[in-house]
């Protein structure tokens, strides 16, 4: 049995029967989910966009409320990602044994962890497409190439998702995603770019945040925000795919081990 642990994943069409459960149930709360994705970037842009902002001016050659408002969609993406792949996730699996159940009918674990990985993407991309719109109507950016930005907020979300599914094989309670979210989140925030150009940091430090992919979310994205192109796109763009692709094969290996061993 130790090999399939570590087998390629095999996945079926019968995968999108759980991101349609998913998204059923997600749909009755839809509006308060969206509201409760979007208050806290809100707040955030509100509070440091116009008050900060006042103060400072521009940084980067950016108004600093476009600065952060272009940086902020990708945090609030990782944050959808990362709370539904966790919390959600978690209850799903552990709590209320919802996985157990699908897995009476022909759908393999491999199918449930794509599948969860998938739906937290698309729970990322209804907020991205929310706060896009609240930049539309504050007048932030009313750029074309934002619409642009939401295919690549959609691989955000597979990113962190995938990231996060690791945790979540490992978890035995809510508690658990505390040190995830403080050791791990937090401190990406502010190493990425979102409140302040990366290149404030120590050398050192920059070295590690272009390798972070909160970093590379920012550096492809931001440009799109705000009517520009990325000037690069292929180191960014791996390191997202990279963190995505080990990411969920680790996730998935580690919940195999959980369920079979």
């Amino acid at each position: 049995m130790l090999i399939s642990f570590y087998a390629p994943p095999r996945l079926s069409s019968r995968l999108w029967p759980v991101v349609q459960r998913n998204l059923l149930v997600w749909r009755k709360l839809a509006v308060p989910s969206l509201i409760g994705n979007i208050a806290e970037p809100l707040i955030i842009l509100v509070a440091f966009g116009y008050g900060l902002g006042a103060l400072l001016g521009e940084v980067g050659g950016l108004p600093y409320i476009v600065f952060l408002a272009s940086g902020s969609i990708c945090m609030s993406a990782m944050n959808a990602a990362s709370f539904e792949a966790l919390y959600s996730a978690f209850s799903r699996m552990h709590v209320q044994k919802t996985w157990d159940g699908i897995m009476n009918a022909p759908v393999s674990l491999d199918d449930i962890v794509f599948a969860e990985m998938l739906w937290a993407a698309m729970k990322s991309l209804f907020t991205a497409v929310a706060i896009s719109g609240v930049l539309v109507a504050l007048d932030i950016s009313r750029a074309p190439t934002l619409l642009l930005a939401l295919p690549l907020l959609f691989l955000v979300g597979i990113t962190f998702s995938s990231i996060a599914l690791v945790f979540n094989a490992l978890a035995k309670s809510y508690d658990f995603f505390t040190y995830y979210f403080t050791l791990v989140l937090t401190p990406m925030t502010f190493l990425s770019g979102i409140y302040f150009p990366t290149d404030q940091l120590p050398d050192w430090l920059q070295r590690v945040a272009q390798w972070l992919p909160l970093t590379a979310a920012v550096e492809l994205v931001r440009p799109l925000v705000i009517g520009q192109w990325p000037e690069q796109v292929g180191q960014p763009a791996a390191v997202l795919i990279g963190y995505a692709v080990v990411g969920y094969y680790l996730a998935l290996v580690l919940t195999r081990r959980r369920f079979f061993k």
